[in-house]
């Protein structure tokens, strides 16, 4: 009798042991994760402008821009083709969130680094966050010579700098959107009626066309009485276009 009971009281533990496990099984599916929004724009530039991506932990991104002249200024300049500058970078991503960069471009023969740290996530889940944020900041430095050596020129006159919080969200599969506030400081100015600070908000979006092509639009809207008087608040239209391991950009 006591072998039977010994028995009983065994199947009996087990058994709770093995309803405890499936309940701990039940609460375990229904545990909420936090889903993190991904490609709101295909790259980390937008036009002109960086957008709310980052380049991923790991992964360096080498970077081709071409810029060309106007179509207006007819076959003489090629339709604006011998008027062209070019830009080679490269961006490397140290985590997910946190980008840096540097690069040269043939206009002014300028060098420039940057810094781009994504502080805020756009989520689901157990975690919400209905927008994503960037902390942004870039210096250059033009090396052209100086116009006039016989004087004193200083270093620090070649360097300018860029600070940006980038504000975006991703709406839906097919559309982004993203605000800039964005500060431009230049230490030389041509003219003293230029303000070494220049304060704008730039505005950008994406809307996908297709799997592989997507539609960006910017505009940069600079606020009045800090450049010459001919400055225009520059408006771009571009196209995205993924062929596998590339995405090229196409903008007017």
């Amino acid at each position: 009798m006591k072998r039977i009971g010994f028995t009983l009281l065994l199947f009996t533990f087990l058994g709770s042991v093995a309803a405890q496990d499936d309940l701990l099984s039940l609460l375990g599916e229904d545990e909420e994760t936090t889903e993190y929004v991904t490609a709101a724009f295909k790259t980390n530039r937008v036009v002109n402008l960086h957008s709310l991506e980052s380049t991923s932990g790991g992964v360096l991104d080498l970077k081709i821009s071409h810029r060309f002249g106007m179509l207006n200024l007819g076959a003489y300049e090629l339709f604006g083709l011998d008027q062209a500058s070019i830009r080679i970078g490269a961006d490397y991503g140290i985590t997910d969130q946190l980008t840096i960069g540097m690069g040269r471009s043939s206009f002014e023969k300028t060098y420039d680094g940057f810094l781009k740290f994504k502080f805020l996530r756009q989520s689901t889940g157990k975690r919400k966050m209905p927008i994503t944020a960037a902390l942004f900041a870039s210096t250059a430095i033009q090396t052209l010579r100086w116009q006039n050596p016989d004087r004193e020129n200083l270093f620090s006159s070649r360097l300018y700098y860029t600070f940006q919080m980038i504000l975006g969200r991703k709406f839906s599969e097919g559309f982004s959107m993203q605000l800039s506030p964005t500060l431009v400081h230049r230490n030389l100015v041509s003219v003293t009626t230029e303000a070494n600070d220049v304060l704008a908000v730039a505005a950008a979006g994406r809307i996908k066309l297709s799997k592989r092509v997507g539609l960006n639009l910017e505009y940069i809207y600079v606020l009045p009485d800090q450049l010459a008087p001919e400055y225009q608040n520059s408006l771009s239209i571009g196209f995205d276009i993924e062929t596998g391991g590339h995405v090229f950009q196409l903008h007017l």
